[in-house]
């Protein structure tokens, strides 16, 4: 969905930047763009050692020595590089008639060596796992409505749907493989082992809130070394955060916390359990990640601006996902089956202007398309 986006920013004076988690398909976009362009490209992956070292100290004329004729450059996991952001403005600042596409698969990495160097000098977009809203402009409606329990167990990395029957196998590979290599590479991570359990423990309290001092307490080490490694999870596009909405009541909880992942599929493979949606006792927890999820990418693409939060008191009285649009809060319960929901009378009399939804297997599509 963002080739028409990123296409539309080229050749603006300003660097083009695509963040995302690997394995999403950033690559197979600046492909398509690279094919579609018609112009002659110069590509650089920055997994490769040769390249981190020619573009990690360098100016303009070295740059424009090793470009050439070349108008559209692409740098590929350009965070592995040392002074990327330096290189980056020359190219804009004194080779301005050419345009560089960068990507990155750690915001964290990479916004920290970009941030000074080009400001006011690029243009930035996320990439996430396939949508279900790009599934069906693929396919169909129908075909995607059939495929829901398949979502709901295996998600939608690109290669798991194109390797239909070896879903566990591609998805245990991400994870071994790919999930772990950029973050295993920052040097705040000083304990992998313990990063691993962290994702374990978040995997299995996706819809519940969660407590910092409590994961620090099962896993041994002190609060921040939790905050500190759960921030790098959201950098590096595993996870992301709904805080609580606290306004009106004095009994709503203030600093609570839940935490989702960008991918059921992925949030499946750390806790190995790849069983059917019928014998798990997780379902409603799967369902409702897996509408936060889609729905985030569905807000981020369409550019829908909003507020996202979750809504619970004291007394236990709950709403599963509140978006702020236009001022209005709009109240959603997730229920898998069919079941009737009631918005909490505390809730509708101290914020009157809300809308409210029950999100079922029967109209989630209107929810995340």
């Amino acid at each position: 969905m963002l080739y028409d986006d990123v296409c539309s920013k080229l050749f603006k004076g300003k660097a083009i930047l695509l963040l995302g988690p690997r394995q999403v398909g950033k690559t197979t976009l600046l492909k398509q763009i690279a094919t579609n362009s018609k112009k002659e490209y110069l590509w650089f992956n920055a997994d490769e050692i040769e390249v981190r070292e020619i573009l990690s100290n360098t100016n303009s004329d070295k740059l424009r020595r090793l470009i050439g004729n070349y108008k559209l450059i692409f740098i590929d996991e350009a965070q592995r590089i040392d002074n990327i952001g330096i290189a980056l403005k020359i190219f804009i600042d004194t080779i301005p008639e050419v345009q560089v596409i960068a990507t990155g698969s750690s915001a964290f990495e990479l916004s920290d060596k970009i941030k000074e160097p080009l400001t006011g000098r690029k243009f930035e977009f996320n990439l996430f796992p396939i949508s279900v809203e790009e599934m069906i402009q693929h396919s169909n409606t129908l075909t995607e409505k059939k495929l829901l329990e398949h979502r709901l167990i295996y998600g939608l990395y690109p290669e798991v749907i194109t390797h239909i029957g070896n879903e566990k196998n591609v998805l245990i590979n991400i994870s071994d493989s790919f999930l772990y290599k950029d973050l295993f590479s920052l040097e705040k991570v000083k304990k992998p082992d313990l990063l691993e359990k962290l994702m374990k423990a978040l995997a299995l309290q996706i819809g519940q809130e969660v407590s910092y001092n409590e994961l620090a307490n099962l896993l041994g080490v002190d609060k921040e070394t939790v905050e500190r490694y759960i921030f790098l999870l959201e950098q590096t596009f595993i996870i992301f955060r709904l805080t609580a909405l606290s306004r009106n009541v004095r009994n709503e909880l203030k600093k609570s916390k839940k935490i989702y992942f960008y991918d059921n599929g992925i949030r499946n493979s750390l806790i190995s359990n790849f069983s059917p949606l019928e014998i798990r006792a997780d379902k409603g927890a799967l369902w409702e990640n897996f509408l936060i999820s889609e729905r985030q990418k569905h807000t981020h693409y369409n550019k829908i601006h909003k507020n996202q939060y979750f809504w619970r008191t004291t007394q236990q009285q709950e709403i599963d996902f509140l978006e702020e649009r236009d001022g209005v809060l709009f109240a959603y319960e997730f229920k898998f089956t069919k079941n009737k929901a009631k918005l909490p009378k505390t809730f509708s009399n101290n914020y009157p202007q809300h809308e409210f939804a029950v999100i079922t297997k029967e109209n989630y599509l209107d929810f995340i398309t």
